[in-house]
């Protein structure tokens, strides 16, 4: 979507400057025309630092998504029309979600289904979301569809808020750490040594380990940052390529206790998706292929798109996922076996997307659990070694007199 800057004039000729976001000049002229307004000119926004500094604030969060979807679906299931619930709601909301309602309702005011008019949103509507519209407008469940929706999105939030919230404090603990090293090696540790060599006196090695480490960092903090920020941006670089990315997201799986909690978080969202999809009447196979689209690891993507494969192939689902153990765990291709024999796939699926949250809440607790001591050990070492360095020179002096 571009955006564009206006000028128009509305009631009583007067002049109304503003900017609106849309596919073309033409449909940014029709939004404009739907205000009321007479457009006189229509140029593309220009870029600006003060723009790039509010982008964060007008970004659509996962919370308005959720609200927008559940709003939609009590009015639809009341009896409203879309487009009447798609006006209200353009009322009620503010700001980037605002902007995107108005375009989604002027698109299917235009004649577009409304699940063309939300997938002209990639970056707010993922491809689950378009494919359960599509399937509830094929269905006529349109107002079902939307309330497994919203049930979804919420329950996504939730159990993501409890995992960011869990990984804060250890997360603070870690950035504290390394800043008040970086403090005592800048300012603290040069001002203590340089008593040692006023006096000439013969150090030790871990004073000169540590003398070292500080005058590396003093003089050249510039040339390391520049190192630093390097190779953050080459490894950025190369996670885009598609054989960099197989490889960071194969090692992050392999990371002892938090590499685990990632793939329990990776496969509740996948086994959530998939429940509600398949019980919103959307095909296996198209289920697979949208989840390996939209799914956080590699590894479990392509794990998805050959499962898929075989699926076409005639295979059973859970031949076809028992084939990739790296990346689905035994129980699930069980469970989904179970689900085939049964003819419950929904169920089946949200079983065991409610045994993969527990399990990621286990983990989590573990995770936090086990950073206070490591922490407190890795305080102790670096603690001790600075004592260390700091007064054996002191010692020696004491016993040269």
């Amino acid at each position: 979507m571009n955006r564009y800057n206006y000028k128009a004039k509305g009631k009583e000729a007067k002049l109304i400057v503003g900017e609106v976001e849309a596919a073309t000049e033409q449909a940014a002229a029709k939004l404009i025309r739907k205000k009321g307004f007479v457009v006189i000119s229509i140029k593309p926004a220009r870029f600006s630092i003060k723009k790039l500094l509010s982008g964060g604030k007008n970004k659509v969060k996962l919370g308005d998504v959720a609200n927008f979807t559940r709003q939609l679906a009590t009015m639809i299931n009341a009896g409203l029309a879309v487009t009447d619930s798609l006006a209200i709601l353009r009322t009620q909301t503010k700001g980037a979600m605002q902007k995107m309602v108005a375009q989604v309702l002027a698109d299917v005011e235009d004649g577009e289904s409304l699940s063309k008019a939300v997938a002209k949103h990639p970056n707010i509507f993922s491809p689950t979301y378009v494919a359960l519209i599509k399937s509830g407008e094929i269905g006529g469940v349109l107002d079902e569809v939307l309330v497994r929706l919203a049930d979804n999105l919420e329950k996504q939030q939730e159990f993501q808020g409890k995992v960011k919230g869990a990984l804060i404090y250890p997360a603070i603990i870690v950035v504290g750490m390394v800043l008040v090293g970086l403090i005592m090696m800048i300012f603290v540790i040069p001002r203590l040594t340089s008593l040692y060599t006023e006096f000439d006196a013969e150090l030790p090695t871990p004073t000169k380990i540590l003398i070292g480490v500080s005058d590396l960092l003093v003089k050249f903090w510039p040339l390391l940052f520049l190192l630093v920020a390097g190779g953050l941006y080459g490894l950025s670089v190369y996670r885009k390529t598609p054989t960099g990315r197989n490889k960071i997201d194969a090692l992050i799986l392999k990371i002892p206790v938090f590499g685990e909690l990632q793939k329990q978080i990776v496969l509740t969202e996948l086994s959530r998706t998939l429940s509600m999809m398949v019980g919103a009447g959307v095909s296996i196979l198209e289920g697979l292929n949208i989840s390996a689209r939209v799914v956080g690891n590699s590894v479990i993507s392509l794990a998805l798109k050959d499962a898929s494969k075989q699926v076409e192939k005639g295979f059973p689902v859970s031949y076809s996922f028992a084939k990739h153990p790296d990346a689905f765990p035994f129980i699930l291709s069980q469970m989904i076996a179970v689900g085939e024999e049964t003819g419950k796939m929904d169920e089946v699926l949200s079983k065991i997307s409610h045994v993969f949250e527990m399990e990621s809440d286990q983990k989590v607790k573990t995770l936090t659990a086990a950073v206070e001591p490591l922490v407190m050990v890795v305080l102790g070492i670096g603690v001790g070694f600075l004592v260390i360095a700091i007064i054996l020179p002191i010692y020696n002096l004491t016993s040269q007199f």
